[in-house]
């Protein structure tokens, strides 16, 4: 991202503390948060409106300029982020002001793209997005807003790993063995095969009770009983 064109966050610095007071705030549409790190000597704790936060969030910057009742601007990154459970919106965040000189390490999304033109998915495989993130280091201003994997060319039972990546420039993956961090893969479906059913016959007496043959022994003939009913008395015949 090109330096000047980062998104600008004014906050206003928050002097009420206690879990009390933060619900109040919360209430009143303002999200509380923490600044703190590079030229700033003590955390400075503040609040923003919910609406300017999401504004500011919204193209997924890794980089925001922040400003505390209209002072100078403080370069940030987003150190952290509490979310309500439920809601999914930001109760807290935490910036961490960085100098652009200094590298950092950063978490980065990684993003598929070519999905439904993947072979393997024509083929009726299913691709699993398996790396979601990846910590990186590069210079604040080179932190890229997510990086973007073309998977268009995986076969079926392809595995696309971190080290057949190039990192944008100025950006270094931290990663001991990259060709061990699995990125995306295509499965082959599992196919659930239904257990075959046995057909027992079942033996009967003359009084029509089931007749139980010890195992190993052949059952008495005549005593079977004939599909579909009971077995016919004695000096009937079962036919018409």
């Amino acid at each position: 991202m090109a330096e000047g064109k980062r998104p600008e966050l004014v906050v206003e610095e928050r002097p009420e503390r206690g879990s009390r007071a933060t619900r109040r705030l919360r209430r009143d549409g303002f999200v509380p948060g923490i600044l703190y790190g590079g030229t700033i000597e003590e955390p400075v704790s503040f609040k923003v409106q919910a609406r300017e936060l999401r504004l500011a969030l919204i193209d997924g910057s890794a980089l925001i300029d922040v400003k505390v009742d209209g002072g100078k601007a403080h370069p940030v990154i987003i150190k952290d982020q509490q979310f309500h459970p439920v809601r999914g919106n930001v109760e807290h965040i935490d910036l961490l002001e960085v100098n652009l000189k200094e590298t950092i390490h950063a978490p980065v999304s990684i993003e598929l793209e070519g999905v439904e033109e993947a072979p393997g998915v024509k083929e009726g495989g299913v691709l699993e997005h398996v790396t979601r993130e990846i910590d990186i280091e590069a210079l604040p201003t080179d932190i890229p807003d997510r990086i973007v994997v073309d998977v268009s060319g995986l076969d079926i039972a392809a595995t696309l790993t971190l080290a057949e990546i190039s990192a944008p420039a100025g950006v270094a993956f931290l990663a001991d063995n990259p060709e061990e961090v699995t990125i995306a893969t295509v499965v082959v479906p599992t196919e659930v095969e239904e257990p075959e059913v046995e057909e027992e016959t079942v033996l009967v007496g003359e009084d029509g009770e089931p007749i139980e043959v010890p195992e190993g022994e052949e059952a008495p003939e005549g005593e079977e009983a004939p599909e579909g009913g009971e077995p016919a008395p004695e000096g009937e015949s079962s036919e018409e």
